[in-house]
């Protein structure tokens, strides 16, 4: 730390070369494909999902099935309302998954990840919102392996003293 900043004058010039460097960030451009729609993939635990959303009427298939009949849970699809209802969209976009690996809350939490992602993919404006909310940092908590001598990954066997 030997070039410490130790007087106002030297704060105020880093603070300004900061503000430079923002001004010459050039701003998100929108990533879509030719057909117009925005693709991402989304992680938890297992489950693996790819995302593609694009204009329209609110409709959510999941490998093939309606929302409804796939997360048949109203906890699983309240998690893949969210990132809508956060980001104000609600019934805007189409959204088509195919998802694998997991059990189903995993599978919801990855679609709701890959939503979000291409959500801010479409339309950068919503990133702010997105990022605010926690839905574009994937959720790295996994299942703790099992350890020999263990009956589970930290549960000792019964102990008997006779």
């Amino acid at each position: 730390m030997s070039d410490a900043i130790k007087t106002l004058e030297g704060l105020e010039a880093v603070a300004g070369a900061t503000d430079a460097l923002a001004a010459t960030e050039t701003p998100r451009e929108p990533v879509r494909d030719a057909l117009g729609r925005s693709y991402a993939t989304g992680k938890r635990k297992d489950a693996v999902a790819r995302v593609w959303i694009r204009p329209g009427s609110g409709k959510v298939t999941v490998n093939g099935k309606e929302m409804n009949a796939y997360f048949a849970r109203p906890v699983l699809q309240m998690i893949l309302r969210q990132p809508f209802t956060v980001a104000g969209v609600d019934g805007q976009f189409d959204v088509t998954a195919t998802v694998k690996g997991g059990g189903l809350s995993g599978q919801a939490g990855a679609v709701k990840h890959g939503i979000s992602k291409a959500l801010q993919l479409y339309d950068p404006s919503l990133r702010g919102a997105l990022k605010a909310a926690g839905f574009l940092t994937r959720d790295s908590r996994v299942v703790e392996r099992k350890k020999y001598g263990k009956r589970k990954a930290r549960r000792s066997f019964q102990f008997s003293k006779r």
